[in-house]
């Protein structure tokens, strides 16, 4: 009993998060300007931080252990300038990241 108890809490709690936006910001009322500015800027915020935090354990001693991790960066960047898909840039790097670390280095 405990454990349904929870969990319908736990689902009630996330229903209303993530309703509470669209709730709160309805079409009769203008979204703030600073919601407005943490929305564009947060996502490459996110991204920028995402990739220190990657590369916060890189070893520049050996090649083996820099070129994997450099080569997929430059294979994301450079499908994301091509293709504008950051689903298929993401997964295009992690895989080829895989590759080299299990394959080649």
């Amino acid at each position: 009993m405990y454990s349904a108890i929870l969990v319908c809490i736990m689902s009630l709690t996330t229903i209303l998060l993530r309703a509470l936006p669209f709730l709160v910001f309805t079409k009769d009322r203008k979204t703030p300007s600073f919601i407005v500015y943490l929305g564009r800027v947060l996502p490459q915020a996110v991204i920028g931080m995402l990739v220190v935090y990657c590369l916060r354990n890189m070893q520049l001693t050996t090649p083996s252990s820099w070129m994997p991790e450099l080569a997929a960066i430059a294979f994301v960047f450079g499908l994301q300038a091509w293709k504008h898909n950051a689903l298929m840039s993401i997964l295009g790097g992690t895989i080829l990241y895989m590759i080299l670390v299990q394959v080649v280095f």
